[in-house]
């Protein structure tokens, strides 16, 4: 293959690669297979080692095979395989389209900046926390803006499309319930946009150069790659095309060398050169090793601002009850609820990287990003939001596309069994106490029975029944807090688990079937 086909076929490979993963956080309808979403997330870099680390299986060291394509062949995974740096690219093109700017010129490394940043998240991340490497990890980052930005805006075109086609008589779309709001992560995921657009539409990949730790690792392990681009000091003429569409800005013409640390193996270089003065550098053969440029080191200082903004969906209809005055009694929440197959907080705090894959797969919407719920730790992980939704009792589908192994997988049965956490009920909130009048929102929306309607004794002479709960057999699905219409605080409501535990299986009540046909039928 010649050295100039490399540019197109990179683009090829990466718009295809970045157009299935935005598929996977845009997909409305669940059409793809959990299967499938592992394979095409296999190799992303940081849920890949976090998934190892905590599963110890070669199964998920997608990150090894990065690290070997790394030593052999530089920063490919920068270019073709990381998300994030896809989407700078195509920014950055348009950018440069839309206002005929000017081409990159060479660049000085902000080493001091990139070394930090990746030394910090790597001692952070020893001490038990992913709070850095959560906010900085590429493949995160793209998924909360998908997931925070892009897929509202899809859910609201498929929505609007919807009501415009029904009455036509076109039912091939559906209405799609949008998910809750939540400001911290929204906010973030703006401003990480915002960063990105302006950052690449002026400096190309200087992102993936100062602040990525991804980025900064995989540039230690280029700098001895064995196959690199170089320079070739005999054919180079000095016309700097090269520096003029090195987005990395890595290429020193006048030393004639190149940062391999920072190139991330765009090719754009080999398009242009006409002098055939860039070729791939064979480390094994080569005899002395060529100087790196000395430059002045200074940090790189930026900053974001955050935009809280309000995106609303569609939810399901609850039985309307009407309460004569507000609540007063508050809950008592001891602690969050993590997802299904977090298996207890700590190991989901560990190993969740905010990806938020699973807040845009979950049917019913009930995952939300948190803000300080689980400590500043465990800030934008995804945590169980009743007022939005309720975990589906025979859905598995977040347990099953996780890419870092922070939710391990369940089948349909052992998920019915998870007790995320146990229904407690606050009577003086409930309208059959405060009102003197029958609901029960709360057990018919519970799948286990857990939450059962017994009589309840009154004043007013009345036939009520107000809410039991039987914590053995529940298993802390909010079916009850989500159905419960008091306000501002609920009379049922779901307490955590730390850890997640087994709940009993529920009594299946036997109907008998016999008909005595001479007593039921005379005729």
């Amino acid at each position: 293959m010649k050295l100039h086909h490399l540019k197109p076929l990179r683009v090829a490979v990466s718009l295809i690669y970045l157009a299935l993963i935005g598929f996977l956080f845009l997909d409305l309808w669940s059409s793809v297979s959990p299967s499938t979403a592992q394979g095409v997330l296999y190799l992303q870099f940081v849920p890949s080692f976090l998934n190892f680390l905590d599963a110890a299986a070669i199964g998920a060291a997608g990150f090894m095979v990065i690290l070997f394509l790394t030593a052999f062949f530089g920063r490919v995974y920068c270019s073709v395989l990381c998300p994030l740096g896809i989407l700078q690219d195509v920014i950055g093109h348009v950018a440069r389209k839309w206002r005929k700017r000017p081409g990159f010129k060479l660049t000085k490394p902000h080493n001091r900046l990139r070394y930090s940043i990746l030394g910090l998240t790597a001692a952070l991340l020893i001490t038990g926390s992913g709070l850095l490497l959560n906010l900085l990890d590429p493949f995160s980052s793209f998924g909360r803006i998908f997931t925070n930005l892009f897929r509202p805006l899809a859910i609201g075109l498929n929505n609007t499309a919807t009501s415009a086609l029904e009455p036509m008589g076109v039912h091939s779309l559906h209405l799609v319930q949008g998910g809750a709001i939540a400001p911290l992560s929204l906010g973030i995921a703006l401003a990480t946009l915002i960063l990105l657009i302006w950052l690449a539409a002026r400096h190309g990949r200087l992102y993936c150069n100062t602040l990525c730790p991804v980025g900064a690792l995989l540039g230690l392990v280029s700098k001895t790659a064995l196959l690199r681009l170089d320079i070739n000091h005999d054919t180079c003429k000095g016309c700097k095309l090269c520096a003029g569409v090195c987005k990395a800005g890595c290429i020193d013409v006048e030393n004639k060398t190149i940062d391999a640390s920072r190139c991330v193996s765009c090719f754009n270089c080999l398009t242009v050169c006409k002098m055939n003065g860039l070729h791939f550098e064979k480390v094994w053969q080569k005899k002395e090793p060529a100087p790196l440029p000395d430059y002045q080191r200074r940090d790189f200082m930026t900053s974001s601002g955050m935009y809280l903004i309000g995106l609303t969906g569609v939810s399901e209809p609850l039985k309307k009850i009407l309460q004569s005055r507000p609540t007063t009694i508050p809950l008592r929440i001891t602690s969050p609820i993590s997802p299904p197959g977090s298996i207890s907080i700590e190991h989901f705090t560990s190993t969740c990287t905010t990806c938020h894959l699973c807040v845009s797969a979950c049917p019913s919407r009930v995952l939300t990003p948190s803000a300080l719920e689980f400590g500043l730790q465990g800030i934008m992980q995804p945590r169980l939001d009743f007022r939005k939704g309720h975990c589906n009792y025979d859905c598995n589908i977040c347990t099953t596309i996780c890419p870092s192994g922070a939710l391990k997988p369940l089948s349909v049965e052992q998920k019915k069994q998870t007790q995320l956490g146990v229904a407690q009920f606050i009577k003086e909130n409930c309208v059959v106490f405060t009102d003197h009048t029958n609901c029960g929102a709360c057990s018919e929306h519970c799948p286990t029975k857990a939450v059962d309607m017994v009589p309840f004794p009154n004043n007013a002479g009345k036939k009520l029944v107000i809410p039991k709960v039987n914590p053995d057999i529940c298993v802390g699905c909010g079916g009850c807090e989500h159905a419960c219409p008091t306000k501002p605080y609920k009379a049922i409501y779901v307490d955590g688990n730390p850890v997640h535990k087994k709940a009993q299986k529920p009594v299946v009540k036997k109907i008998n079937n016999q008909v005595d046909y001479k007593k039921d039928f005379p005729f």
